[in-house]
């Protein structure tokens, strides 16, 4: 792969992104509450196993699926991100679309969103720095974790609260805007994904092919991680079907503002981020649709938390 493309933003088009980030984390949470956190108190496992697969497991098998593959060294930082971001909000939807435990799905959402705004900063610092051949391309950014925490806190953690409080204070704006919210939500996150194709389009159609093996083996690898995972723990199909769409969807567009923001010279990095945006949809629904064509026992509905 050639030398990375250079996206030029200036600071005014770089506020307004994060900005738009922010104001779709805040819709997108006025349907959480308060007792989506409990849940996991009073139901540990099933969340917890996922929140394991998601911060610990899945990070530390993509540094390893980038030690096999050794793909571009922009390609790899990208993989690695993605790993350390969040479960995507859209994974509540295809949860609910797939007969899956949506309060696990939810309430695993809810606790990963507030996580990462640290652990997202962390995990990707940690095993970019850990790879030898990333930790070049690091050396290069001099990125500081530090200011990545302040902005995932900025344009996850505060709208995350915000939308929470203003759902939970104003029922009947919640219940009119929520709908409305999530396809505003889905409109950005694809505009997202359009900004990162059209400043790279020549180094996509060169290196798509590529771009695509590693995207749909490094998916495949974060869904069969939740499901796998799940089902060694025990844990009832309505709960493994959860967990493994939470695990397997990412939350992509927090992905790119980070990209877009610290890292804008990495063309490959943004690229692998964001055809993720677009795989993990694709592959999200197809799952659902199979598994919504599978109906679970009455008996395996019994551990549903929610």
């Amino acid at each position: 792969m050639p030398d990375d493309v250079q996206l030029n933003f200036s600071p005014g088009s770089l506020v307004t992104l994060n900005i738009i980030l922010a104001v779709m984390m805040f819709g997108v949470s006025l349907s959480l509450s308060p007792q989506d956190f409990k849940r996991i108190v009073k139901s540990p496992q099933a969340p917890l196993i996922g929140l394991a697969a998601q911060f610990l497991l899945l990070p530390f098998l993509t540094y390893l699926l980038t030690l096999v593959l050794q793909p571009h060294p922009s390609l790899a930082l990208g993989m690695i991100l993605v790993s350390a971001c969040p479960g995507g909000t859209f994974s509540n939807i295809i949860t609910f679309m797939a007969r899956g435990n949506l309060a696990v799905s939810v309430s695993m959402t809810a606790v990963a969103s507030v996580l990462a705004v640290v652990m997202t900063p962390f995990n990707f610092a940690f095993y970019a720095w850990l790879n030898p051949v990333t930790s070049k391309v690091m050396n290069e950014i001099r990125l500081d974790p530090w200011h990545m925490v302040g902005l995932v806190f900025a344009v996850v953690g505060v709208p995350l609260v915000a939308g929470m409080f203003c759902g939970q204070r104003f029922p009947a704006i919640r219940d009119r805007s929520e709908t409305i919210m999530r396809r505003v939500s889905l409109v950005v996150f694809l505009g997202f994904v359009g900004l990162a194709f059209s400043r790279n389009w020549d180094l996509f159609v060169q290196h798509a092919g590529g771009l695509a093996v590693l995207v749909i083996v490094h998916n495949l690898m974060a869904l069969g991680l939740g499901n796998r995972l799940a089902t060694l723990c025990r844990q009832p199909e309505v709960d493994r079907r959860a967990i493994t769409l939470e695990i397997g969807i990412q939350n992509s567009g927090l992905g790119l503002t980070l990209l877009f923001t610290f890292m804008p010279q990495l063309g490959g990095a943004i690229l692998i981020t964001a055809f993720w945006g677009v795989w993990h949809l694709v592959s999200g629904l197809l799952i659902a649709g199979y598994w919504g064509c599978r109906p679970i026992s009455v008996l395996e509905t019994t551990s549903d938390v929610g």
